[in-house]
């Protein structure tokens, strides 16, 4: 069965995901992991160096918007952007 969604739902999914990346470090995150594979948190290079916490935070909001995933590589956290990723952005976009 297909779910359709009311525009109202459209909008406020749409301004949830915006939302997620109008923050400078959360777009600086995921303009680096668009331009490289999978990648470990400790290579990650966010502008000013952010503390280690803050970083998780960000990450977590990015996660939460479905926007980046995790794959665990022993002790180490792998992040990349999910295959949607940059297409949902598009799309929550208006246009003409």
């Amino acid at each position: 069965m297909i779910e359709s969604i009311s525009l109202e739902q459209s909008i406020e999914v749409d301004a949830s995901l915006l939302a997620a990346v109008a923050d400078p470090t959360r777009l600086a995150i995921l303009r680096q992991l668009t331009a490289t594979t999978p990648t470990c948190v400790c290579e990650l290079s966010v502008g000013p160096t952010i503390p280690p916490n803050l970083l998780s935070y960000h990450l977590k909001v990015l996660r939460d918007a479905g926007l980046v995933e995790t794959t665990r590589r022993g002790r180490r956290i792998d992040y990349a952007l999910t295959a949607d990723a940059l297409d949902r952005l598009h799309a929550a976009l208006p246009r003409h």
